[in-house]
């Protein structure tokens, strides 16, 4: 089967998606950590209810696939259970019960989607896209903090940390590094950067931004792994350290 290419889709703080797949049936779990790996994501597996709760308060996971029939906890009661500690995760049930009445049971218990045995790996991957899609959407539009890594920066206290160390930054690094972070792995031009931070009126030289690429530096990749990249030729980029 030819899989789509996958799409660029990030936590809001640019690391990978994180899915946790959840089945008694070892080889479904690991076709479709597979088919996450292939998307770029982070994915995991648990084989029982009580593997599955404890990953999922370790791991935290943006994108949990429940079968609903395990044995001892089934997918039932570890959704009942994690939406019962404020855990409002996405969840694609798969499952082998294919009845209305089981699949109005899976959404009633807070279930976001179902999916019944045997399916189509591209279906369910294009569904599982679209809800971290969605996920992610309303993450990062609740949180007035944009990370990246171990950096975090807060749109509204104008507050920015790396590892819990405060950094203090001027107005105008403070408004660089924002445009960075609500881009992050993107690379982008010192013309981009002029527009949307010195705004189009900027009547300077555009070497202006690499001086002030180089205060970000000072401040912020002598605290840990370089976070703030060149891309010759093209311009700056900021991501998480692998």
């Amino acid at each position: 089967m030819t899989m789509t290419a996958p799409a660029s889709l990030t936590r809001p703080d640019g690391t990978p998606i994180r899915a946790l797949i959840v089945d008694d049936e070892a080889n479904l779990s690991d076709l479709l950590r597979m088919a996450m790996a292939h998307e770029g994501w982070d994915a995991r597996t648990a084989g029982n209810g009580q593997e599955a709760l404890n990953m999922v308060r370790e791991f935290a996971p943006d994108i949990l696939v429940l079968d609903i029939m395990m044995p001892g906890l089934d997918g039932m009661e570890v959704l009942t259970r994690v939406r019962a500690s404020g855990n409002d995760v996405p969840v694609l049930f798969l499952t082998a019960k294919d009845a209305v009445d089981d699949r109005i049971a899976g959404i009633a218990a807070g279930g976001d989607d179902y999916v019944t045995k045997p399916f189509n790996l591209e279906e369910v991957v294009v569904r599982l896209r679209n809800m971290a899609r969605r996920h992610v959407a309303v993450v990062a539009a609740n949180d007035p903090r944009l990370k990246v890594g171990d950096l975090t920066l807060d749109e509204e206290t104008y507050e920015v940390e790396r590892d819990g160390t405060a950094i203090r930054l001027t107005a105008k690094e403070f408004e660089l590094l924002r445009y960075l972070m609500q881009n992050p792995r993107r690379v982008l031009s010192k013309a981009q950067i002029l527009d949307q931070v010195w705004s189009y009126d900027f009547g300077g030289n555009s070497s202006v931004v690499e001086i002030y690429i180089s205060y970000l530096r000072k401040k912020i990749d002598t605290l840990g792994e370089p976070l703030i990249h060149t891309v010759r030729g093209v311009g700056y980029t900021i991501k998480p350290v692998s």
